[in-house]
């Protein structure tokens, strides 16, 4: 029994796009994540389409990246205004932001007088949030086991929510 849980650990597992074996590499996980999105994000921005159509495209390629991963890996606040600097610097140089240009106003939605797009400090929050609710609300006897592990083990992520 206890070879078979040492092989286990040794091993990695692919679930969901993660990386796990018998606990989650979150550094690596966060760098691969960050190459990605990064990726995705020079991707859409090097097409030529319109200001609107490639905020759409952030919001629907790029950014769904990350989001996932929200209830997965420990991100902290500072990572991710980090890329969202980036983000801001990587739409300056392809000349979708002006240097001057207030940087709040791309998180404004479009109707509003902004661009619409979303801030990576913003869906983390949201996901998080919607993750803790239907942790606690949830009757479902596999989610009530999850909640007692996670009351049991002090998890990070959800008491970020809470």
């Amino acid at each position: 029994m206890t070879t078979t849980l040492k092989n286990w650990t040794r091993e990695k597992h692919n679930y969901l796009g993660i990386e796990e074996s018998f606990d989650i590499q979150h550094t690596n996980e966060k760098e691969k994540l960050k190459k990605e999105y990064l990726k995705r994000l020079r991707l859409v921005l090097g097409t030529e389409l319109s200001a609107k159509k490639k905020i759409q495209g952030i919001g629907s390629l790029a950014v769904p990246v990350l989001r996932y991963s929200f209830g997965i890996i420990n991100w902290h606040q500072e990572e991710l205004q980090k890329l969202d600097r980036k983000t801001t610097k990587l739409l300056t140089i392809h000349g979708q932001h002006h240097p001057n240009a207030d940087v709040d106003r791309l998180y404004v939605p479009r109707k509003q007088g902004g661009s619409g797009m979303m801030q990576l400090e913003a869906a983390h929050a949201v996901e998080i949030t919607k993750l803790a609710e239907y942790v606690d609300r949830k009757e479902d006897p596999l989610i009530q086991i999850v909640r007692t592990h996670q009351h049991n083990t002090d998890s990070v992520v959800l008491q970020t929510a809470r």
